[in-house]
């Protein structure tokens, strides 16, 4: 294996590839977006930029994640690779929450790396312990979160305008299809420039490993359907009332959350004019939103998922201090028979769980060494599943976010690093994830990744795709309920994925033409976007097979 070699960089640690020295190359002559799939080596080329920047500017860099896992992350790539002269302890850092004000002056004074979650360094920076001003460069991981008040937004306005020698990086594998999302990411950061690859440019031919994709489409059980047709009427009762206050709505198959977003704008709106029946009004919104939840959990997760959810609306709606939304829906006759139904239903009756099961336990009959992925979007789903796993004799890990949610609680950062840490050296062979193991995190390289349902985003899509197929071929399963919104996301996020790889890569070419370089910002991320409506149009899901490069 040739190798980088750099005067600043570790000789034979780091692979030479063309591909990332050809975008850190260009990367180094003005502010850059890279978009590069999961395992490509986007911190590679930080590296390199990085190395380049301290050899010829010196100053120091700055390294921008959006959680402590991430950042430790980053801290012990560039410890372990950067050659730094005259070498210094706190040459490299990390600042998190947990480093107290006065000592990260200190470090900061002293150090030629840092790597920090933004919102620390925002506060410090605002509280005038140190300035940007001889930052020479600034590497935006997981850049698509530069929207909004996120403190990349503001951090990056305030490096651009203080530094001597200011240059930004931004790193994302999926910024997304919205035009208006990317458009704001790059004026945040002050894109002029796009670099992006594929598993189809010829320079990255040889480091791609074949990926399977199988969509594996499963019949949602009677007692679920029965569910789901109760919910339902409840859900047109409801719009019926809504119809007869003046609120123009579709029918219940056309009620995306694009519609539901202008019902509740409209609403508000009413409600500021001084229409006291635009109370009534938001009280059936708040009761169709969880009506629409539970049909979601029903289909896509399941009987347990399901149950714990309705535990909570019916416990709710009995309670002196539930609202009369809630009041009102669980003295709904419908609402009781579905309880009735629920409860009588023993465990786990979806077919996804027992499905997911067998598929794991035929890999670990092919590979017993098996590192195996399955998300999950809601923790009630992630801790059914460890159990039910666990039940079946296959080991499991729950791999979820920090914050505590009513009984259950969540993994501090130090859980997360250890979690992976016992997955990596095989004391688990399955790691079970809600979204918190998408972005970024340092998950060893997975031979098997299943979606238990679509997601419609294309950047959570994207992201749990590239957890496989890194270091060897790897297989993506996604469990998709027939004939509902499993159906809808696949098909959205297909587009959507598809609509940003076309979108990218007319922004490349058109950052690459200096006469069309002011024209950039204007017409930064001319993508389709797709919404919920564009489900009306969706091919019918069946099982298939597809292949990735």
């Amino acid at each position: 294996m040739e190798t980088i070699q750099h005067p600043f960089i570790n000789p034979d640690t780091v692979e030479k590839r063309q591909y990332q020295l050809a975008v850190a190359m260009r990367a180094l002559e003005e502010n850059t977006l890279v978009v590069l799939p999961t395992g490509l080596g986007k911190t590679v080329i930080a590296l390199l930029v990085a190395a380049s920047r301290l050899l010829n500017e010196g100053g120091r860099i700055l390294i921008l994640a959006p959680t402590k896992p991430l950042v430790d992350q980053h801290l012990r790539f560039f410890e372990s690779t950067l050659n730094l002269p005259d070498p210094q302890d706190g040459d490299c850092i990390s600042f998190t929450g947990d480093t107290p004000p006065a000592k990260r002056r200190e470090l900061w004074e002293g150090c030629r790396v840092c790597c920090a979650t933004p919102q620390v360094i925002q506060n410090d920076v605002e509280q005038g312990r140190y300035s940007l001003s001889r930052v020479s460069l600034l590497i935006v991981d997981e850049c698509h979160r530069a929207v909004g008040n996120y403190a990349y937004t503001h951090l990056a306005e305030v490096y651009l305008e203080t530094a001597e020698k200011p240059l930004i990086l931004g790193m994302t594998a999926s910024p997304g299809s919205d035009q208006v999302r990317v458009g704001e990411v790059c004026t945040h950061l002050g894109i002029t420039h796009v670099e992006t690859r594929d598993e189809s440019d010829p320079d990255v031919i040889p480091y791609i490993h074949e990926r399977t994709l199988e969509v594996i489409t499963v019949e949602l059980p009677l007692p679920l359907k029965r569910i789901v047709q109760l919910t339902d009427a409840m859900i047109d009762s409801r719009l019926g009332t809504l119809a007869s206050l003046q609120y123009s709505l579709p029918k219940r198959e056309g009620l995306s959350m694009k519609v539901l977003s202008h019902l509740y704008a409209t609403i508000q709106e009413r409600i500021a004019a001084g229409d006291a029946r635009a109370y009534s009004a938001a009280s059936l919104y708040g009761e169709i939103m969880k009506l629409r939840h539970a049909v979601i959990l029903a289909e896509s997760q399941g009987s347990r998922a399901l149950s714990l959810y309705l535990e909570k609306l019916n416990t709710e709606g009995h309670s002196k201090k539930g609202s009369k939304a809630s009041q009102r829906m669980v003295s709904d006759y419908r609402f009781s028979e579905i309880i009735r139904i629920i409860t009588d239903i023993p465990g786990e009756i979806h077919p996804k769980a027992g499905i997911t099961a067998d598929i794991i336990k035929n890999q670990l009959i092919d590979d017993p060494d098996s590192k195996i992925i399955v998300f999950a979007s809601y923790r009630d789903s992630v801790s059914m599943l460890v159990d039910y796993l666990t039940e079946e004799g296959i080991s499991a890990c729950r791999f979820v976010g920090q914050a505590s949610k009513q009984k259950e609680k969540g993994l501090s950062q130090k859980k997360q690093i250890e979690a992976i840490q016992r997955f990596r050296g095989g004391e688990y062979h399955v790691l079970v994830a809600t979204s918190v193991g998408e972005e970024g995190l340092d998950i060893p390289s997975t031979d098997l990744v299943i979606f238990y349902e679509a997601v419609p985003s294309e950047i959570r899509s994207i992201q749990r795709k590239g957890r496989t197929g890194r270091s060897a071929a790897g297989r993506i399963i996604v469990l998709v309920t027939k004939g509902t919104s499993d159906e809808t996301f696949r098909w959205v996020s297909t587009r959507r994925e598809k609509a940003m790889a076309t979108g990218v890569r007319r922004l490349q070419k058109m950052s690459e033409k200096e006469e069309e370089r002011e024209e950039i910002q204007a017409s930064i991320g001319n993508f389709i976007t797709l919404s919920e409506d564009d489900a009306a149009d969706h091919p019918e899901g069946s099982q298939s097979r597809e292949h990735l490069p």
